[in-house]
C-alpha cells in the first residue's frame, strides 16, 4: 500500500505535523502517553489474530503493544502525520524484531484500504486533533469488520491546569490557544459516535490527576508555542510586549489563587470511548 498520496496536507494538518516533529525527540520522556495507550488497549478487547488500525501512531506505544497482543497471525497498521515520530517508532520495531506491524506516513482522515477491513480501530492521544470528527468516524466505521470495535481516548476540556488557565486568559484578547478541538460534553461525544453509525457506545471516565507544584503548573507558559493556533507565529505580533507581560502576571496570579498546602490540582480527566459496528 502506497500511502504517500495522503500527504497533501492543508495548513491545519501541516501545523500538527510540524508540532509533533518538533516534539518527537522528547515525546517518550513522558510516561503519561504510554499509560494512556495501555489503558485504551486493555479496554478494547484485543485477541490473537486480529487486524488492528492505529490512528496517530506517534512513537509507537499503542501499535507495538497491540502487535504483541495479537501475535504473529495478526497484523497492526499504524498511521501518523509526523515523519519524525514514525522514525522513532520504526527504530523500536526493528530493535524488537516485530514482523506483524507496518507503519505509514499518512493522514488518518484520508485513508484508502481497498482490500482490508479491521477488527479494531484505535486512537490514543490523537482524536482531539482530528479536523472533521464526524466525517472521520464515518470513514473508520466503513473500515471496520462487522462487530468490530473502535476505541478512542480524549482528554476532557478540563484537563491540564496550566493550559486551561492560559486558554481562558488569552481568549480575553482574541487569541486562540490549543487548536485541537475536544469532544465537549459526554452527551455530545455519545451523539457524535451514534451519528456515525456506532452502537453499544461506552464512555469510561478516569481521573489521572494529581497535585503539582506551582513551578510545574507555571511551566505551561514556556510551552505557548505548542498551544498557539499557528506555532510559527511570534506572540509579539498578536499582543504588544506590555500586554503580554500583563497576561503572564495574570497567569501567575491565577495559579497562586489555586494553590493549596498540597499544591495545585492538575485535572487529568480522561475519556475512553469504546463503540461497536453492528452487522
Amino acid at each position: 500500500m502506497d500511502m504517500s498520496e495522503l500527504l497533501d496536507l492543508n495548513e491545519y494538518k501541516t501545523r500538527i505535523a510540524d508540532l509533533y516533529d518538533r516534539r518527537s525527540s522528547t515525546y517518550d520522556e513522558s510516561q503519561w502517553h504510554e499509560q494512556i495507550c495501555q489503558t485504551l488497549l486493555a479496554k478494547a478487547d484485543i485477541h490473537a489474530g486480529q487486524r488492528i488500525l492505529d490512528i496517530g501512531t506517534g512513537t509507537g506505544h499503542l501499535a507495538i503493544a497491540a502487535a504483541r497482543a495479537i501475535g504473529t497471525e495478526g497484523q497492526t497498521i499504524g498511521v501518523d502525520l509526523s515523519a519524525k515520530m514514525l522514525a522513532i517508532a520504526n527504530q523500536k520495531i526493528a530493535t524488537l524484531g516485530l514482523t506483524n506491524i507496518l507503519l505509514y506516513h499518512g493522514d488518518g482522515e484520508n485513508l484508502t484500504f481497498p482490500s482490508l477491513r479491521f477488527d479494531r480501530i484505535l486512537s490514543a492521544n490523537t482524536f482531539p486533533w482530528i479536523e472533521n470528527k464526524a466525517v472521520a468516524l464515518r470513514l473508520w466505521y466503513d473500515l471496520l469488520e462487522p462487530d468490530g470495535l473502535i476505541g478512542i481516548h480524549s482528554p476532557a476540556d478540563t484537563a491540564y491546569v496550566g493550559n486551561v488557565v492560559l486558554r481562558t486568559l488569552f481568549a480575553r484578547y482574541g487569541v486562540e490557544l490549543e487548536f485541537s478541538n475536544r469532544l465537549g460534553t459526554l452527551a455530545m461525544c455519545r451523539d457524535l459516535f451514534a451519528n456515525a453509525g456506532f452502537t453499544d457506545i461506552a464512555i469510561a471516565t478516569e481521573q489521572h490527576g494529581s497535585y503539582i507544584g506551582l513551578d510545574k503548573a507555571a511551566s505551561a507558559w514556556h510551552n505557548l508555542s505548542n498551544l498557539l493556533s499557528d506555532p510559527t507565529m511570534d506572540f509579539s505580533t498578536l499582543l504588544p510586549p506590555v500586554r503580554l507581560a500583563e497576561v503572564e502576571a495574570e497567569f501567575r496570579v491565577e495559579l497562586e489563587r489555586r494553590y493549596s498546602d498540597r499544591g495545585i490540582w492538575n485535572d487529568l480527566t480522561t475519556w475512553y470511548v469504546i463503540a461497536k459496528k453492528s452487522h
